[in-house]
């Protein structure tokens, strides 16, 4: 499999708005203008994404370090946080239909999405990992991934989807959605081994001895993660840029990240 570069991602994510939302006044605007006086803040998250925006099954509490950041945004804002269910599947049309304001789940900045969204710039950043089975006799190191006969699990929806399907020459790629996960069909044997981001490989180091990481040996694909929202409300992307700004200046970022494991992965101010 060969590495690939997101510098390009960046470029295009400028194109698409990033520094343009610095140029409006914070409040003028059609989200901020809705937000302000609706006295909330609708965010939307995913729920499985461990470290991140995770609702524990045993407490039904949110926790990660975007639920940590969504209530700062919230604070500084001195509005209300409304949390809103979403997916990788969901996250264009959730934004784009208003079902929330803003999606704070550590969103990969992929270049399709770019075409659809805008974003702040990145807090976050991560490459792909490998997860298999501490027993699995096909899959011991990243060379052995792509081979014929290989089945490769991806979450539907997420971006490691079309990065393996792109990259991967011999190995078959298997397309995961809900109620299906990846640790349950590689625990079946229906999958090899199923790829991760660091925040998510991370839920695997810490509740499942039977997992097993494989990192790359040199960068795969080492992707940006930002807050998105819709087009067309520069107003709304300033306040958001100005709020990463700020918890990457006073540490709340910093913080956050090293309370949720995920110190490796910030990107700094």
């Amino acid at each position: 499999m060969r590495p690939m570069c997101y510098q390009r991602i960046l470029r295009l994510a400028l194109v698409a708005g990033l520094s343009l939302g610095w140029m409006a006044s914070p409040w003028a605007g059609t989200v901020a203008e809705r937000v302000k006086s609706s006295g909330k803040v609708r965010v939307c998250i995913w729920p499985e994404y461990y470290g991140v925006s995770h609702r524990n099954p045993n407490t039904q509490q949110l926790q990660g370090i975007d639920i940590d950041l969504s209530a700062e945004l919230g604070r500084d804002l001195k509005l209300r946080v409304e949390y809103v269910d979403s997916s990788f599947p969901t996250l264009v049309d959730d934004l784009l239909k208003d079902r929330c304001d803003v999606a704070m789940f550590a969103v990969g900045m992929l270049p399709q999405r770019l075409q659809q969204l805008r974003f702040t710039q990145p807090y976050l950043q991560s490459d792909i990992y490998a997860v298999s089975t501490q027993s699995n006799r096909t899959v011991r190191q990243w060379a052995d991934i792509d081979k014929p006969g290989v089945l490769v699990g991806v979450q539907a929806g997420t971006f490691m989807e079309p990065v393996m399907i792109e990259s991967l020459k011999a190995a078959q790629v298997v397309s995961i959605a809900p109620p299906a996960t990846r640790e349950r069909e590689l625990e079946a044997g229906r999958v090899d081994v199923f790829m991760a981001d660091y925040a998510y490989s991370r839920r695997l180091l810490d509740n499942a001895d039977w997992a097993r990481l494989i990192a790359p040996p040199k960068p795969f694909y080492v992707l940006p993660y930002g807050y998105a929202v819709k087009p067309g409300d520069p107003a709304w992307l300033a306040q958001l840029n100005a709020f990463v700004a700020s918890i990457k200046r006073d540490g709340r970022l910093g913080a956050a990240a090293a309370r949720h494991g995920l110190s490796p992965i910030v990107v700094p101010g």
